[in-house]
């Protein structure tokens, strides 16, 4: 982990909006973890496609979700993903 860590910065979940609001996190190399506190059932686009709702959360502060749309081939791919998975 020490490696993949390397020259990026941990942002938690719970701080991303502030983090959003007072710095430019497209200049540098950011990462965060979250845990699927919530999964919708996946649903229907307007265009007849079908995506996934999660409800992420580092699990520091229970009442700072994000809500992270799956489409497409990642949708495809992870939309069996276990609520409780990192």
């Amino acid at each position: 982990m020490d490696r993949k860590m390397a020259n990026r910065k941990l942002i938690r979940l719970s701080q991303l909006k502030s983090k959003l609001a007072a710095e430019n996190l497209e200049e540098m190399d950011w990462v965060t973890f979250g845990v699927i506190v919530k999964k919708v059932t996946p649903q229907s686009a307007s265009n007849g496609r079908t995506f996934s709702i999660w409800r992420l959360n580092d699990l520091r502060d229970l009442n700072q979700c994000v809500s992270l749309f799956l489409f497409g081939e990642v949708h495809k791919a992870h939309w069996k993903t276990d609520q409780g998975m990192v």
